[in-house]
């Protein structure tokens, strides 16, 4: 399966879920070296700038970003 149906998949997802997937994701990475975070995260930034600036996606406030976070901690 490709990144892209994946991560359609993983956004079709309820909200819980997918903090729940993210987490693993993250944790993920742990094995990476620092070297290969890097790229990885060099790499995300370029995607999601691109995104952006097409319009494919819109900004969402870091405000709007923890209101979320913390209702779905709860």
């Amino acid at each position: 399966m490709d990144p892209q149906t994946v991560e359609h998949e993983a956004l079709g997802l309820p909200p819980e879920d997918r903090a729940k997937l993210a987490q693993k994701l993250l944790l993920s990475l742990d094995t990476l070296s620092e070297e290969e975070l890097e790229q990885a995260w060099l790499v995300e930034a370029d995607r999601r700038a691109r995104e952006l600036d097409r319009g494919d996606v819109q900004p969402i406030s870091a405000d709007e970003v923890r209101r979320k976070a913390r209702s779905l901690l709860r």
